[in-house]
């Protein structure tokens, strides 16, 4: 079954990690995904690594779905503005919007007060954190609310319950983090009138590309990380949120999560999908309860 067939998604940030999860899964749903990111098989973003959106919208459509891969970078308001007037030249509708972008993972600078952080590169990371965020839906919202029950989804690291009680690493990683899930509430509160819903969706431990590679692992064999960090027991692949995201968008009864934070644990849960392995991972109620409280790393319950 292909409960997105017809639907028209944009994950903007979809090279590698949640982005490229979630493109797939809808991409096997269905969907039409256009993925945006910096780096193409010609040019690599600061981060200087392989994976391109050319080898995402592959996966997209070797999915089922079909993936169309186009060159962006969310803070240029005229690329963004061109992408949006060519997906609706192409398809006249846009149903699905993930606000992805991240880029940050070798700015932020853990456990460092503010006046020893990094200045230049804290700002950096919020611009890329929400200002990316903020301009993609300044072009793409008006192109969406044309049709009734289009969806946002912002993607962030925790959900609102957890990071309201938890200090996020750093003040400028903490206020990345937290205001992706207030933009969704607001966006929720803007897109009501047009019968449209805005989500914030938190992965839990994700196995992104960059983690697998920080531990020496591949996915086939990601469980030798828990030797150096026994809490990686609770990690899951990208596609789980990928499967999150999915699973929201082709339920009929979304508007019921509008304004919600919510992780893809806890969706899982609702929608009965599972990860790669077939498990069920809720991360932040491990956090929570295990790793947190100090006990030995065991996912027993937890997943």
């Amino acid at each position: 079954m292909k409960p997105l067939n017809g639907k028209v998604a944009l994950v903007a940030g979809a090279t590698r990690g949640a982005g490229r999860g979630i493109a797939i899964e809808l991409g096997a749903a269905g969907a039409t995904v256009y993925v945006t990111g910096r780096t193409t098989r010609t040019q690599r973003s600061e981060y200087n690594r392989p994976e391109t959106i050319e080898e995402t919208a592959e996966l997209v459509s070797n999915a089922g779905g079909r993936g169309i891969a186009v060159q962006v970078d969310h803070l240029d308001s005229d690329q963004v503005q061109a992408l949006i007037a060519r997906i609706e030249n192409e398809q006249g509708r846009l149903d699905i919007l993930v606000n992805d972008v991240w880029g940050a993972e070798y700015l932020a600078q853990w456990n460092v007060p503010v006046w020893e952080h990094s200045l230049e590169r804290g700002l950096r990371m919020l611009r890329l954190a929400i200002d990316t965020h903020i301009i993609t839906s300044h072009f793409a919202l008006s192109l969406l609310t044309r049709n009734k029950n289009g969806l946002v989804i912002e993607i962030t690291d925790g959900t609102a319950e957890y990071n309201d009680k938890n200090y996020r690493l750093s003040l400028f990683y903490d206020l990345a983090k937290t205001s992706v899930i207030r933009m969704a509430q607001s966006l929720a509160h803007e897109l009501s009138p047009y019968n449209c819903t805005a989500v914030a969706v938190t992965p839990g431990w994700m196995r992104s590309e960059i983690m697998l590679d920080h531990f020496g692992v591949k996915e086939a064999n990601w469980r030798d990380a828990t030797m150096k960090e026994p809490h990686f027991v609770i990690s899951e692949s990208p596609r789980f949120v990928g499967r999150a995201v999915a699973a929201l968008s082709g339920d009929p009864e979304v508007a019921r999560w509008n304004g919600h934070s919510i992780s893809s644990g806890k969706l899982a849960q609702v929608y009965g999908f599972c990860d790669l392995d077939g498990s069920q991972p809720d991360c932040w109620r491990y956090l929570v309860e295990v790793q947190d409280a100090g006990k030995p790393a065991n996912a027993s319950g937890y997943r």
